[in-house]
């Protein structure tokens, strides 16, 4: 059955079948390219990647890391959150290469040899303390032949799967980091307990050597009384050989005294005890004090030396001062103990020469009274001796005076330098104590909570599965409804070819030829929201809204291509190409150059894309007034067509 519309360039008569091809051609078209570009990472499955693992696998603190293993087990069966979903085959390099070359492969993933020395060697460079940290990396091959969206899918499965192993490998680091923050934090808290009881020992030895100078002046002064006691004793002597029965009994009692004292000092010696304990205790207590204070900046060196300054600048600062600290103190505490050992030899040796030299003059001394007493024929001579030895036991005493000053002038020096150390030692523990309170500490599972986040600071809450993205489906719909109507004037006219000898208006002519077109696009706009519905299954809001703007668009770009065939005719449908193409260049990602973005927006097929997005009054009121528009110019150009010349109507005849 024919239908009254004229046919462009043939005089054949348009059918209802004509009509029903431009109809469905739109839809036909519209649902293969849905149908085809929609959710495409949901048919994952129909492609093949092969995995080459060249990994060699590495041992760190005995523990056999085969990172390349886990690293293709994870393509494979995916993870917690996401299945994998294309179809993986481990293969070798030749077999890798032929599925390529043959098209069995879409991809090749190939792990190389280094990958797991590689992902390892930062957390093993922080482990030694030094070292270079490499980059793992995979190859991702594709053939030279593959489809166009085949790269970015295999590119983008390989880099979710790289960075999810490289942020376990972060967080692994990371929380090997924090753990190692709490173990130095708590062996510097040791080592400021250790200085506490360092410091306290050196308080007790300050305090002991305190009590020296005191004994050693008390010392002097007895042995000053000495002196002058013994000088006293020669004048005495002179005395006794005056009388000679007086002078017998006095030298017997004399005699007997004195042989009485030497036994006594010969037994008990001539310094007290506690000054033996108290020069004891001092050379221990300071040789204690050396050892533990060149011990500790050993230990405080050593940490020192570990202390990463990129990491912790304010520890590394405090401990260098602790560290300073006790090495100023080396210095002060050997000299204290070679000044303690030298205090308390020399007391032994005084006692032992002072002691013995006693004795021996107070026994001469005796033997010579006891003379005196056996005769006073030997008084004089008796008398003599004893005044001689009086005088030897006078400049010995003033000797050990001497010795005694010069003891107490060395344990003041004493008292003072462990008084010092004893002041540096609690410093040291303070300043140790702050390192250990500034560092941080955390527990287990902080640590482990801490280092996930820190190993991954960023997350993405996109729910996006497909690379073409959810204004696909309204540029599909725009760009075929927009060659739908280019379809309805390749087989209709424009106008009618009775445009010149009809008697009906122009604008009655325009409608004429319109109206068909109109009923085509709408009927177009219909079946395309049908079969997008069938698709992407809207809502019915959301559906009747793009229903509507799509049967509107297919009447407006029937009005549109019109005037283009009207005004231009066969040019003018090469220029209705021309701006579909475009439509679906600018409309496809937006990195397109700015002149041809601008033209772009400029063309009637933006407002249908904007309106099918998301259906709103400005789209539709563009699209009215490009459809107006255009009824407008067909009908100019109509009026003018019906006005010629008498040479062309003439020549026509």
């Amino acid at each position: 059955m024919t239908l009254p519309i004229e046919r462009a360039r043939s005089r054949k008569p348009i059918t209802w079948l004509t009509i029903l091809g431009i109809v469905l051609l739109p839809a036909a078209v519209g649902g293969i390219l849905v149908a085809a570009l929609q959710n495409p990472t949901e048919r994952l499955g129909t492609m093949t990647a092969a995995i080459v693992n060249l990994d060699e696998p590495v041992t760190i603190d005995d523990q056999y890391t085969p990172l390349g293993r886990q690293l293709a087990s994870g393509l494979v069966e995916g993870s917690d959150e996401l299945d994998s979903n294309l179809t993986w085959v481990i293969s070798n390099e030749d077999d890798a290469a032929e599925g390529l070359a043959d098209g069995s492969y879409q991809a090749v993933i190939t792990i190389p040899a280094e990958f797991s020395a590689a992902a390892t060697s930062s957390g093993q460079a922080i482990s030694d303390g030094g070292g270079t940290a490499e980059q793992a990396t995979i190859e991702v091959t594709t053939p030279d032949d593959g489809l166009v969206a085949d790269d970015l899918i295999t590119q983008q499965i390989a880099s979710v799967a790289t960075s999810t192993m490289g942020t376990m490998l972060s967080e692994a680091t990371m929380e090997n980091v924090l753990v190692g923050f709490t173990t130095i934090g708590d062996q510097i808290g040791e080592a400021a307990t250790g200085a506490r009881e360092l410091a306290t020992g050196a308080r007790s030895a300050a305090d002991g050597a305190a009590a020296l100078p005191e004994g050693a002046t008390q010392l002097a002064d007895g042995a000053s009384q000495l002196g002058t006691g013994a000088s006293e004793l020669a004048g005495g002597l002179g005395t006794i050989a005056s009388g000679t029965r007086g002078a017998a009994d006095g030298a017997s009692t004399l005699g007997s005294g004195l042989t009485s004292g030497a036994a006594a000092l010969e037994a008990d010696g001539l310094v007290p005890a506690a000054l033996f304990t108290a020069a004891d205790g001092a050379q221990t207590a300071t040789a204690r004090v050396n050892s533990g204070v060149t011990g500790l900046d050993a230990q405080l060196k050593t940490l020192l030396a570990s202390c990463d300054a990129d990491t912790t600048p304010e520890f590394c600062r405090e401990l260098a001062l602790a560290s300073g600290t006790a090495t100023a103190l080396v210095g002060p505490a050997g000299q204290a103990a070679q000044v303690a050992a030298g205090t308390a030899s020399g007391l032994v040796a005084f006692n032992t020469e002072a002691s013995a030299m006693l004795t021996s003059q107070l026994r001469t001394a005796g033997d010579g009274a006891l003379s005196l007493a056996d005769g006073l024929y030997r008084l004089a001579d008796g008398t003599d001796q004893s005044a001689a030895g009086a005088n030897s036991l006078s400049t010995g005493a003033v000797a050990l005076s001497d010795g005694a000053t010069a003891l107490s002038d060395g344990a003041t020096e004493l008292a003072s330098g462990v008084d010092k150390l004893a002041t540096g030692t609690g410093d040291l523990a303070g300043g140790l104590k702050t390192a250990s309170e500034s560092l941080p500490s955390f527990d287990d599972q902080e640590s482990s909570s801490l280092a996930s986040v820190i190993a991954d600071p960023v997350s993405s809450n996109s729910s996006m599965n497909t690379i073409f993205g959810p204004t696909a489906i309204p540029l599909l719909a725009a760009v075929v409804l927009w060659f739908g109507g280019l379809a309805s004037f390749i087989v209709m006219r424009a106008h009618t070819a009775r445009t010149l000898t009809s008697r009906r208006s122009s604008a009655g002519l325009a409608l004429r030829a319109f109206a068909p077109a109109a009923a085509i696009g709408a009927g177009q706009g219909v079946l395309v929201a049908l079969i997008v519905q069938f698709v992407a299954s809207y809502d019915a809001a959301a559906w009747w809204a793009f229903a509507g703007t799509a049967v509107l668009a297919g009447v407006a770009f029937a009005a549109v291509n019109q005037a283009l065939v009207a005004l231009f005719g066969g040019i003018g449908r090469w220029v209705s190409a021309l701006i579909g193409v475009v439509a679906v260049a600018t409309g496809l990602i937006s990195t397109v150059p700015g002149w041809l973005a601008s033209i772009g927006q400029a063309l009637p097929t933006a407002p249908a894309f904007t309106g099918l997005i998301a259906a709103n009054g400005s789209a539709l009121a563009s699209l009215v007034v490009w459809g107006v528009l255009s009824l407008i110019a067909t009908t100019l150009i109509v009026a003018v067509r019906r006005s010629t010349s008498t040479k062309a109507v003439l020549a026509g005849a």
